[in-house]
């Protein structure tokens, strides 16, 4: 019936993202700049315009700014292998993978202000902030992974850590996904 209508597509995969940390660059270093200067001060890489794509750039509490870029794949095996030269200081380079996770529900793929869930604490998984918390660190429960195990009877994963431990199973799971879908 709608068959001339739908067309299937295989799905695109992101370019890869990568971090590149800046310790005491001036503020003269922009996004209009960026891959200028990273172009021109490492002529070893060869790399052409459009190579690297900057995307923003952030500051840390440590006073430290990170440079967020998209880079085509082969751009990225090239750079991950070496450092860069940025403004008279050598930079580290690293995989950038960010999972959005709401701070109302602690779920993932959505932001709080888009969220129509129950609040969760991040911390024991409670209807309450995380602010106003009071369970001991041996209580912590994982929302997420409490959801997973709701749902997958057959398959169960640990879920006596708080969503914000970076080993907790759901967000390495998120990880991993957000991996399979970028071309590296």
């Amino acid at each position: 019936m709608c068959g001339a209508n739908l067309e299937a597509n295989i799905q695109k995969r992101r370019n890869p993202r990568l971090i590149i940390r800046v310790y005491n660059i001036p503020d003269t270093l922009t996004n209009e700049n960026a891959e200028n200067i990273i172009t021109t001060q490492n002529p070893s890489l060869n790399l052409q315009s459009g190579d690297i794509l900057p995307k923003y750039i952030f500051a840390t509490k440590k006073k430290t700014r990170n440079l967020v870029t998209e880079v085509l794949p082969q751009t990225c095996r090239q750079i991950v292998q070496t450092k860069l030269k940025v403004q008279w200081t050598i930079c580290k380079v690293d995989d950038y993978i960010s999972v959005t996770r709401c701070f109302k529900c602690s779920g993932y793929n959505h932001r709080h202000r888009d969220c129509n869930c129950k609040e969760a604490c991040p911390l024991c998984a409670g209807n309450h902030r995380m602010q106003e918390c009071t369970t001991p660190s041996s209580h912590y429960r994982c929302a997420n992974c409490m959801k997973f195990n709701s749902c997958n009877k057959d398959r169960r994963t640990k879920e006596s850590q708080s969503v914000l431990d970076h080993n907790c199973p759901s967000l390495q799971a998120k990880i991993e996904k957000h991996r399979q879908n970028t071309n590296y």
